[in-house]
Order: structure tokens, then sequence, then C-alpha cells
């Protein structure tokens, strides 16, 4: 199942957001072969965790208009009991310049992943001299 994702066929892998804890490949590449052919199934593992994933999959097919069946007829279905996002992946650059697919939820998950906001207050004189 794992061939190696083609970075100049972008528009045929989609993301798969919102997983339960229970999906794995097998489950991604049944619940999408209906679409179309299946070409790679990506689930990244969760660093904090030797068990589980990050919540979000990546399925690549053949082809572009099979991504897009699985775009109109899976976003916000249900997969194990939770809704699913499913949208066009985008790929992004990583430092050493090669490309990977994430789509804008992963990504900006991943940025603010572990930022704190401190919270400051200003006292302000308001009486007049």
């Amino acid at each position: 199942m794992t061939t190696g994702m083609k970075d100049n066929n972008n528009k045929s892998t989609i993301y798969v957001g919102g997983l339960d804890d229970q999906v794995n490949e097998q489950i991604l590449h049944a619940a999408f072969i209906p679409f179309g052919d299946i070409v790679e199934i990506q689930i990244p593992p969760d660093p904090a965790s030797h068990n589980q994933h990050r919540g979000f999959g990546f399925v690549e097919f053949e082809e572009a208009c099979d991504a897009q069946a699985a775009i109109d007829n899976m976003n916000l279905s249900e997969l194990y009991g939770k809704v699913v996002k499913v949208n066009l992946a985008r790929p992004i650059r990583i430092k050493d310049g090669s490309m990977r697919a994430e789509s804008q939820e992963a990504q900006e998950a991943q940025e603010t992943q572990g930022t704190q906001v401190e919270s400051s207050t200003i006292q302000m004189d308001t009486s007049e001299d």
C-alpha cells in the first residue's frame, strides 16, 4: 500500500481529518476504495504516543477525478463514530526542500501546537491633574 507519494500529482491526494483512534490504513483503504484506485495511504504517527496517530491521514488516488469524488462523497461523513473532514491536500515545502502533502488545517494545528499565549494587564491612570 505504501509506494511513495508522487510530488507531481498533488491534486490526487486528499486529507482526511478527525479520525478516530481506531482508524488505521486498512480502514481508510476500505472507506475510500469505492472512489477509485488508491496509490498510497499515510496516517502520521503521534510522536508523543507509541501506538496512536495524530488524528488525520492522506489518501493518494491514481486519478484526480477519483480524489474529487471522494471529497464530494466523504466530507463531513461519519467514520467510526466521528465526523471526518475530507479535502484536497496541498503540498508544503519542508526545510530540506522536499515536498509533502498536508492540509491547511493540519499545518495550522502543527504550527500552534505547544504555543502558549501570555496575557498582561495594563493599568491606565485616568485621573486628571
